[in-house]
Formats: C-alpha cells, sequence, structure tokens
C-alpha cells in the first residue's frame, strides 16, 4: 500500500509551526508496513488544495490531507477537498451531534466564557463522505473515496488516525543495523546488498550517537533476513547501536 501525505497550512512553510504531523504519520504508516513515497505541504489556497488532492487520488492507495477543518478563515482544508470531488458542503446528524456534544463540554469546561460558534459551518463535511469523529477535537474528518482528512492539531490528528488506523496495511518490513564503518567504506557492500537481495538499504549517520545506522527494508521476510544476515558478515555491523573507540 502506497500512501500520501498533504500537509497544509501557512504556518508550516513560513516555518511558524514544525511540521510534526508528517514526522508522526510517516512512522505511525511505515509501522504498518506502508510506503509513503510523497509527503508536500502546501498553502492554505483553495485550489491548490483541491488541485494536489485530486491528482494524488489518482496516484496512490490513500491520501492523507492534515490541515485546518474549523470555521475559521483560514480553515479551507474541506473545503477544497470538497472542491477535488465536485461535492457540496454539508452536515449531517453525526457530525452536528458530535459538535453540539463537544461545545456543551467545552462549555462546561469553561462555564464563564461564551463561545459563538456556527455548528451547521462546524459539522460541514462533503457530501457522501463518511464522517470521522472524536474526543478530542470540536471539528470532524472524513473519509471521501480514498482521500482521508484530519485535523491539523497534533492530538486532534493521532486521535483521528487511531480511528482508521486498521484501514492502512502493507507488506513492508524493516531490520535496522549499526556500523561505525565510514560510510565511505561500505558503499560497495550496500550497493551489492541491494542488488543480490532485491532490498532498499539507507545509511544514516548519527553523529551524536557515534556510528551510522542501516536500515534495510523489504516486502519478502526471507529476502530481508538474508539481506540483514549477509551485511552483518560482510560489514563491520551489529545489530545493536555500537559507538567508536577511536
Amino acid at each position: 500500500m502506497e500512501v500520501a501525505l498533504i500537509t497544509v497550512g501557512d504556518e508550516l512553510l513560513s516555518g511558524d509551526t514544525v511540521n510534526t504531523n508528517a514526522n508522526w504519520l510517516a512512522a505511525a504508516l511505515s509501522e504498518r508496513g506502508v510506503a509513503v513515497p510523497r509527503i508536500l505541504s502546501i498553502p492554505d489556497d483553495r485550489a491548490e488544495i483541491a488541485a494536489r488532492v485530486r491528482e494524488y487520488a489518482a496516484d496512490f492507495d490513500a491520501v492523507i490531507v492534515t490541515g485546518g477543518i474549523g470555521s475559521t478563515p483560514d480553515d479551507v482544508t474541506m473545503e477544497a477537498v470538497a472542491d477535488a470531488f465536485d461535492s457540496e458542503m454539508t452536515p449531517t446528524d453525526l457530525t452536528r451531534e458530535s459538535v453540539e456534544r463537544r461545545l456543551a463540554a467545552i462549555r462546561e469546561r469553561v462555564p464563564d466564557r461564551e463561545f459563538d460558534v456556527d455548528i451547521e459551518a462546524e459539522a460541514s463535511v462533503p457530501e457522501g463522505s463518511r464522517p470521522l469523529v472524536t474526543d478530542a477535537g470540536l471539528a470532524p474528518g472524513c473519509v471521501v473515496e480514498n482521500v482521508y482528512v484530519m485535523p491539523g492539531i497534533p492530538d486532534e490528528l493521532k486521535a483521528t488516525f487511531e480511528a482508521v488506523a486498521d484501514e492502512f496495511a502493507g507488506d513492508r518490513r524493516s531490520r535496522f543495523l549499526y556500523t561505525v564503518e565510514p560510510e565511505s567504506n561500505i558503499i560497495a557492500a550496500l550497493e551489492e546488498a541491494m542488488d543480490r537481495f532485491d532490498v532498499a538499504v539507507g545509511c544514516y549517520p548519527d553523529r551524536e550517537a557515534d556510528h551510522n545506522r542501516l536500515k534495510v527494508t523489504a516486502t519478502d521476510d526471507d529476502a530481508l533476513d538474508a539481506a540483514a544476515a549477509w551485511l552483518l558478515e560482510n560489514v563491520d555491523a551489529s545489530e545493536t547501536p555500537v559507538s567508536r573507540d577511536w
């Protein structure tokens, strides 16, 4: 399974907000054996979001879009996804009930504050979509065909993803090895391992830990084990972190 990630927000592109959502989602999907061949950050531009969603929905098994999905002026993600599928925005009984329930809980928690919320707008999702509601946030997410729309607030994103996590599964597996050999000394061995066993091998220097981390990835368990065993024999590597003694 291949899943593309689209993270939406001017604040991501200006550097005002660190894009932790993309990192978290990529890791969560990788743990489930899913390949993430594309991660894209785009501004709060309705036409741009719609165009990219339409393109990626056709190119990948699934797309996860995160960004503002509420009712403030810069929250255009949900409307843009509706545009991508030529849908109208409309509330459902489920989303309306969820917004009302969450709003009541917020008012109970902060009784001295007025909340002027347009419930119909807050509860609106693309017509015909499958709503995704959690107790973590006010505005609902949704699923339109193979596109999953989730909140941009990290805690809300995680809760929404966990609600549909079982819908993402793949056959990619990885093993990590560690070596103190300089990268330049092991290039030939890494290339041979990839050719011999049809695996991918990434080399990631960790200067703080004073070693290189090798990530071996494959879709076949036997090939993965064989490649890892071959590298352990042909490179000064270990299955546990090691440090240079020089």
